[in-house]
């Protein structure tokens, strides 16, 4: 793989010569050439930027050096072939691990560091007329320049080079690869004693039993997942009925839609208990609003429709216990097994000390009752306190030899 660097600061670069990617630029794996914008300037003060049209802060660099420079580049490289030219800048598309991939297969890229308040927009439409164009944003906040953007990037897409890597199989269990958090990872002594404190590694890991090992992993990534990235969650669990929907952590636009599919999945159940005088019914966008910082809230969408949905949390009266809350499918996608995935998706977030999974429905909802029973649930022996005309269900959690 070839990348061309355009940067007012050649230096700021220098890290890619270290490590990894620099034995991989010696072994002829990977070549990176870096161009300073300020030699293509004809002026004597080597001037790249200047006001901006309009007014405003700060200074706007200038086209026809990124032009001249962007020229050179495509003329130094091989014949009848183009770079993918890549802008980064906090209003492009998110950088990931699934870009990088992507991005990883080109045989050529080229990255334009923009600096001050940015590159004047003609340079973007006269890129285009000539080469891919992409603008890629590492993160929602703002940075002096792209260099930054640059070294991340690079070193990500680098590293998944065939040779850059030794052991090729550490890129597979990487944190992201799968959708998923890497599971935490220990080394020797097995005991370390700190500031008085003995910490121990996981039996697990000691034992020689791959199996288990595996097994304990995986429900390391679920678990550290849930806990620091829940949104990366629902994503990731999209198998099955599941693979053609949209799956993401609900926010406060999402309310209105979840009124409509709340009420529309509670109305049999409304008929058939006599009333609507109950939360699904009564709860409005008010309601649902403080229910996001009190529940972490999955959504389902297809072709833009919200179609599913379902809440979890700990008790916040016995944190041994774990709640699944409005849990509901669209009446025209019920049957399909799209219910089913969703209500394993909820029980794998459950952590590990948790000791009972919780679910309530309507005392008449039979068709409900009869679906939890067959996942697993039994009616708890004691009266609701949600509403009168509710029951309590719950279960164990999958046994700890199945969690890993």
């Amino acid at each position: 793989m070839r990348i061309d660097v355009v940067t007012i600061f050649p230096e700021y670069l220098a890290p890619l010569e270290l490590s990894l990617l620099g034995k991989a630029q010696r072994d002829g794996i990977l070549q990176i050439r870096v161009h300073d914008l300020r030699e293509v300037t004809t002026d004597r003060h080597r001037t790249v930027d200047d006001t901006p049209y309009g007014g405003g802060a700060g200074m706007v660099m200038k086209p026809e050096p990124w032009a001249a420079a962007l020229a050179r580049v495509c003329a130094d490289g091989p014949t009848g072939q183009r770079p993918v030219l890549i802008i980064p800048g906090p209003g492009g598309e998110r950088f990931t691990q699934q870009l990088a991939r992507e991005l990883a297969q080109e045989p050529w890229l080229a990255f334009a560091c923009g600096r001050y308040e940015g590159i004047d927009e003609r340079v973007y439409a006269h890129a285009a007329d000539h080469l891919r164009v992409r603008t890629i944003s590492l993160g929602d906040y703002v940075l002096n320049g792209g260099e930054v953007a640059v070294l991340a990037m690079v070193e990500a897409m680098g590293r998944l080079l065939p040779g850059v890597v030794g052991n090729a199989e550490s890129l597979v269990e990487e944190s992201h690869e799968d959708g998923l958090l890497e599971y935490p990872v220990y080394t020797k002594p097995a005991s370390w004693t700190r500031d008085g404190v003995t910490r121990e590694v996981p039996p697990v890991l000691l034992s020689g039993d791959h199996g288990a090992i595996a097994r304990w992993r995986h429900a390391q990534r679920l678990e550290r997942t849930a806990a620091r990235r829940p949104d990366l969650l629902a994503p990731a669990a999209a198998v099955g009925a599941l693979a053609d929907l949209d799956a993401a952590l609900a926010t406060p636009a999402d309310l209105p839609e979840l009124v409509v599919l709340t009420r529309a999945c509670w109305v049999p159940e409304a008929a058939a208990s006599g009333t609507f005088d109950f939360p699904p019914f009564t709860d409005g966008v008010p309601e649902l609003t403080a229910s996001l910082s009190e529940w972490t809230t999955y959504v389902w969408r297809a072709a833009g429709r919200l179609v599913a949905s379902i809440r979890v949390r700990r008790d916040p009266e016995d944190d041994r216990v774990w709640q699944l809350g409005r849990f509901m499918v669209a009446p025209d996608l019920q049957g399909r097994g799209i219910g089913q995935e969703i209500l394993t998706f909820a029980e794998s977030l459950a952590p590990r000390d948790v000791s009972t999974i919780w679910i309530n429905t309507g005392r008449v909802s039979e068709r409900n009752i009869r679906i939890y029973r067959k996942a697993g649930f039994r009616l708890a022996p004691w009266d609701s306190q949600v509403h009168p005309a509710t029951v309590d269900l719950i279960k164990s959690p999958r046994s700890r030899a199945d969690k890993g």
